[in-house]
């Protein structure tokens, strides 16, 4: 099994993929809403940057490495859960909820792994 295969089996990752693919189509909802702008291209790079996070993290090598970019990738799915609760007001309440779920189970795996891997690098020393 290559790097490639093994990262798609990282259930934060898969999950991070799918959320990209939701915030583009829901992102598409708002368009031409000139006052929505900057929050749609924001949620966008939000998105993209939590699952970029866990590929170059990944792609590093290192359990230290790989847990700080994990670190970050976790900021970045918080932002983007964040930004949804503000984009109530021009989204449905129904698809906002199930996007925060998505994104605080994405969190949660993240913490889980984070965790994991802390306690590794501690037990190495």
């Amino acid at each position: 099994m290559n790097n490639r295969d093994k990262l798609l089996k990282f259930g934060a990752y898969t999950k991070a993929l799918e959320l990209f693919d939701f915030v583009v189509a829901d992102m598409a909802l708002m368009a031409g809403r000139r006052e929505c702008e900057r929050l749609v291209a924001q949620q966008m790079a939000s998105a993209d940057s939590f699952a970029s996070n866990i590929e170059e993290g990944y792609g590093r090598g290192t359990k230290k490495e790989y847990c700080q970019f994990l670190i970050i990738s976790r900021g970045s799915a918080q932002e983007t859960a964040g930004r949804y609760r503000r984009l109530r007001h021009w989204l449905p309440e129904e698809l906002v909820a199930k996007r925060i779920v998505l994104c605080d189970e994405i969190i949660g795996i993240l913490t889980a792994s984070i965790l994991k891997l802390r306690s590794q690098l501690a037990s190495a020393k």
